[in-house]
């Protein structure tokens, strides 16, 4: 039989969750970011803190943290983690709100989509949160900036 190329499907083609079981639980971290481009009303609302929906950036910083544990609810392939520590910040630039994420774990796989999927639920807060002011914010650029641990080792976006 030759080897199995698509670690998600089994040998009839058919998508499966991998089996981590036998796996030893590592020390994981991933960071990725993402920016919300916004217009500069929306600027000025974030800066002086008069949005009308209230504090974005705690809502955003929230929404993150909550989005990075709910990972495995969304992506159906995706194990159930634990989230050991989640750090979502978010730094408001002439041009938009810039969102980064750093997910923590120390269990048997790794956490790139939870710290892709903080990124992207705190953007759609910021979105939700400032959308009265601005119906043309977009979400940009989501990637994964570095990772650590694991069997594939440590990764740097160069």
């Amino acid at each position: 039989m030759a080897a199995q190329l698509f670690t998600h499907l089994d040998s009839a083609g058919q998508a499966r969750m991998v089996d981590v079981t036998n796996k030893v639980p590592t020390v994981r971290s991933a960071t990725a970011a993402g920016f919300v481009r916004c217009g500069a009303t929306v600027i000025a609302a974030l800066r002086d803190g008069t949005a009308p929906k209230g504090d974005v950036l705690a809502v955003a910083r929230i929404a993150g943290i909550q989005g990075a544990k709910k990972t495995a609810d969304l992506l159906p392939l995706a194990h159930v983690i634990g989230v050991h520590g989640a750090v979502v910040d978010l730094v408001v630039d002439d041009d938009g709100v810039s969102i980064t994420a750093t997910v923590r774990t120390a269990d048997r796989t790794g956490v790139e989509m939870e710290a892709f999927t903080a990124v992207t639920v705190a953007a759609l807060a910021v979105v939700d949160m400032v959308k009265g002011l601005d119906k043309s914010v977009t979400i940009e650029n989501v990637r994964l900036l570095a990772k650590s641990g694991g069997k594939s080792g440590d990764w740097l976006r160069a």
